[in-house]
């Protein structure tokens, strides 16, 4: 079900949501474009390359940034952008700008960095020597901050040909636990599907997402306790 709208208007212009944006569709249209397979084949992060199974051309800690904006086709791209336009605007407001872009790239650090251990933990040396490019880790940890902060938002979605209104604890953690499953599935019988999507990746930035929104919810709400226990003790 693709997302159309998370029913909440943005108090300020998402500059760094647009800024990432307008930097995927550079990337894909100035560089890549030109020659996907050599771009793929040469900016894309190699699980192999940190167990010394094969040597990436970039090394690994320049090519998990590079590979958080480098994408297989439009329509990879473009579902990927769709995603960070309607739910980073959001995220962006309640982080601020430069945290947001912090916990942006965090969140693909994180991403990339569970499916790299799941990939050299269970999977062959052919697996782990596929590239793994998108911005999907990045963009799931948003989506794992914004069930933290808004689980009640309501997500206009199209489902076949209707557009309906699902609440974000539903839409997001419906979407994390088919994750779950497809990642389960991956490992126990890579036949049964997932096969090609870094679905591990989809999970651990989801989680980091989560994590860092709790925490960010927690020291408001410790600011608000401590606020209204030195009002309470102001002499008058």
């Amino acid at each position: 079900m693709l997302p159309l709208s998370d029913g909440m208007p943005a108090r300020r212009f998402p500059v760094v949501t647009v800024a990432l944006i307008v930097a995927n569709l550079a990337v894909w249209v100035l560089y890549e474009l030109p020659d996907v397979e050599g771009a793929v084949a040469h900016a894309s992060f190699y699980a192999c390359d940190l167990d010394n199974t094969c040597n990436s051309p970039l090394p690994w800690p320049v090519s998990w940034l590079t590979a958080m904006f480098m994408h297989a086709d439009w329509s990879h791209l473009l579902g990927n952008m769709l995603f960070l336009a309607i739910f980073g605007k959001s995220v962006e407001d309640a982080f601020g700008r430069l945290r947001f872009l912090a916990f942006y790239v965090a969140g693909g650090f994180a991403a990339t960095a569970l499916q790299t251990a799941t990939t050299l933990l269970f999977e062959s040396d052919a697996d782990a020597g596929i590239p793994m490019l998108g911005a999907s880790g990045a963009i799931s940890a948003v989506l794992g901050a914004f069930l933290a902060l808004y689980p009640h938002a309501r997500i206009k979605t199209l489902a076949l040909v209707f557009v309906v209104h699902i609440p974000a604890w539903l839409y997001l953690g419906g979407w994390f636990l088919l994750q779950l499953r497809e990642a389960h599935n991956a490992i126990v019988d890579p036949s049964a599907g997932g096969s090609g999507i870094a679905l591990f990746a989809h999970i651990g930035g989801f989680v980091f997402g989560w994590i860092v929104a709790q925490a960010l919810l927690d020291r408001e709400r410790r600011r608000i306790a401590t606020e209204a226990r030195r009002s309470a003790l102001t002499p008058f």
